[in-house]
């Protein structure tokens, strides 16, 4: 693997291992902010941003525009997570598996104790595999998210062709 694929690797693999707890601290950091503005303003900071919006309010650099912005900035990452996901399950040949594999390593929200509960979790979806074969896929699984999520160099578009749009003959063998 060259250093550019390492890379990637790397970033995908440390972005899922921390995709779990961004989801949760996302949770925690927009219920406060809600928690603290019903307090405060007797509505939720929806409702607060809204009011302020239709009365053409500017909100001052403070504390709290600060905070949305941080809550506002996560879920767009998270939503580009999330769009390079779906766009994985839907479009690349292994698609299905690829999402299984992942969600249940990585995205689901209750992490799973151990492997052995991760391969039985993936049985209905992509049938019984040894846990050389789940690591493997999983390995392949990142990969491929992480081109999505930091892109391809030109020498590797043949292949990626490939994987993606791939004739799908209806109700031959190819699909």
């Amino acid at each position: 693997m060259d250093e550019n694929k390492k890379w990637i690797f790397h970033n995908t693999r440390l972005l899922l291992e921390k995709y779990r707890d961004v989801v949760w601290s996302l949770e925690v950091s927009a219920a406060r902010l809600n928690s603290e503005f019903r307090a405060e303003f007797g509505s939720t900071l929806e409702e607060f941003l809204d009011l302020s919006y239709e009365a053409g309010l500017d909100l001052p650099e403070a504390d709290v525009t600060a905070r949305i912005h941080s809550i506002n900035k996560s879920r767009n990452m998270l939503r580009i997570i999330d769009n390079a996901v779906s766009l994985l399950r839907e479009k690349h040949k292994n698609g299905e598996k690829f999402y299984w594999i992942l969600y249940y390593a990585y995205l689901s929200p209750q992490e799973l104790k151990d492997t052995e509960e991760i391969i039985e979790k993936l049985i209905p979806y992509i049938g019984e595999i040894s846990r050389a074969t789940y690591f493997r896929k999983r390995d392949e699984a990142a990969r491929e998210l992480g081109n999505l999520l930091w892109g391809y160099t030109t020498k590797e578009c043949n292949s990626i062709i490939e994987n993606y749009f791939v004739d799908k003959e209806i109700g031959g063998e190819n699909e």
